[in-house]
């Protein structure tokens, strides 16, 4: 007697699924802030090796304090990267942001009403950027180039070419934003934890996230998908902008000064430290940890070359070969990862 064989079942999709968990696991892209991490941790003790005082508590917070205002723009600046737009006009909107608060504030404003004040205005000038972008059909790098020059041709002339000073200097703003610590962490700090939480969950978890992430992937295809393109390109330049907002707020507390030719450069380290985390240029994925991440790396190497005495003029030399040998050994880390998680060797 023949026994009769269950007819086979079709191959689909769930097959993959279903399979068992060590191949799923496999298959399970690495995270790329997971490395990012990884290296800010083994430079943070490689230093502390050959110069102990490095891993002494108040000098990594001071790092950790010097790299808020660059590392806030960098979170930002993933939304942007990840629609395949660059920001370049975040140094201006910082710059100038900390001269109209310190103005503001200078002529009778509450800080805490003028601080929201630069807030708004950096979240306005980021959309219309966005706008400007899309509605004339211009490249973000021009328009974004334009509007940086802008801004700090704007914030000279208010300031008059000088720092914005007299400011009341003993009000709960400065003291809590600016010289306050909380845990023995300064604010600032906290702040910037804080606001890498909420914008990864933004990134990661929330409609608007998912939208960045599918129009950097293939605006095309959106579009045809019936995403809202302009909508988001819009909304995701002006929280790029928000964040230049936060970072100038913050300086204006620790400075207790509004200095126009603040922040030079800090555009391109912002958009080096968000490359480095793991946003490629291409679009379409990011990581705002891995953003900040990268943003301490290059605190870290600054502080070092400091401990290292190595001197100034060579700072900004030793700094660029680092974001350089950064950004060059990322793909090839990227392309090591996929070749391992399909399964084959190298």
């Amino acid at each position: 007697m023949s026994v009769r064989k269950p007819a086979a079942r079709p191959a689909s999709e769930n097959d993959d699924r279903d399979g068992p968990p060590a191949r799923r696991r496999a298959r399970r892209p690495f995270p790329d802030e997971a490395g990012v991490v990884g290296v800010l941790v083994l430079l943070v003790f490689g230093v502390g090796l050959l110069k102990p005082d490095f891993l002494q508590t108040g000098n990594l917070l001071t790092t950790a304090h010097n790299s808020v205002y660059v590392g806030l723009m960098a979170c930002g600046m993933v939304f942007a990267l990840a629609m395949r737009e660059v920001d370049l006009s975040v140094g201006g909107m910082y710059a100038m942001g900390i001269v109209v608060g310190a103005l503001l504030i200078r002529d009778g404003w509450n800080p805490w009403l003028a601080a929201l004040a630069v807030l708004a205005l950096s979240a306005l000038l980021g959309a219309l950027n966005g706008a400007v972008t899309t509605y004339l059909r211009l490249p973000s790098f021009i328009v974004t180039l334009a509007t940086l020059m802008l801004l700090r041709g704007i914030g000279l002339a208010l300031a008059q070419g000088k720092q914005v000073t007299n400011l009341p200097q003993d009000h709960a703003f400065f003291r809590v934003l600016g010289g306050g610590e909380s845990l023995g962490v300064p604010n600032a700090v906290w702040v910037f934890a804080f606001a890498v939480i909420v914008l990864t969950v933004v990134f990661t978890r929330t409609r608007f996230g998912a939208r960045v992430r599918a129009i950097g992937s293939n605006p095309e295809a959106a579009a045809f998908g019936g995403l809202p393109v302009t909508r988001t390109r819009i909304a995701a330049l002006a929280l790029s902008g928000l964040m230049a907002g936060v970072a100038a707020v913050l300086a204006l507390a620790f400075f207790i000064a509004g200095d126009p030719t603040i922040g030079q450069g800090y555009e391109l380290t912002a958009i080096a430290a968000a490359i480095i985390g793991g946003t490629p240029l291409s679009g379409g994925t990011g990581s705002v940890v891995g953003a900040a991440a990268g943003t301490l790396i290059l605190g870290v190497v600054t502080a070092a070359l400091v401990f290292f005495e190595v001197p100034i003029n060579w700072t900004t030399f030793a700094t660029g070969g680092v974001i350089l040998a950064a950004v060059g050994a990322a793909p090839l880390l990227r392309r090591v990862r996929d070749l391992r998680s399909s399964g084959r060797n190298p």
